[in-house]
């Protein structure tokens, strides 16, 4: 088995208000220190092995369902060989 990790982010030039909703309410709690805050997601997959080559795969799944290209950003890291 082969384990992928993604995070999936919003693109630098992309408002964020879930993000800035954060700083706020972490502002209110006396967080002042925070400067900016920025909300994505992270996704573990895990692959069986296939013929084709893991990252063709993995950026397929990314540009395909897992990220909107056109506002986000991905990268990955590939594990291999993981046991169950």
């Amino acid at each position: 088995m082969i384990k992928v990790k993604i995070h999936v982010t919003l693109r630098e030039s992309v408002l964020d208000p879930q993000g800035t909703a954060v700083k706020s309410s972490l502002h209110a709690l006396n967080y002042h220190e925070v400067q900016d805050v920025r909300i994505g997601k992270y996704l573990e997959v895990t692959l069986e092995p296939t013929d084709r080559p893991i990252d063709e795969v993995v950026k397929e799944m990314c540009e395909r369902l897992l990220a909107n290209t056109v506002i986000e950003n991905y990268e990955y890291e590939v594990e291999e060989a993981v046991t169950k």
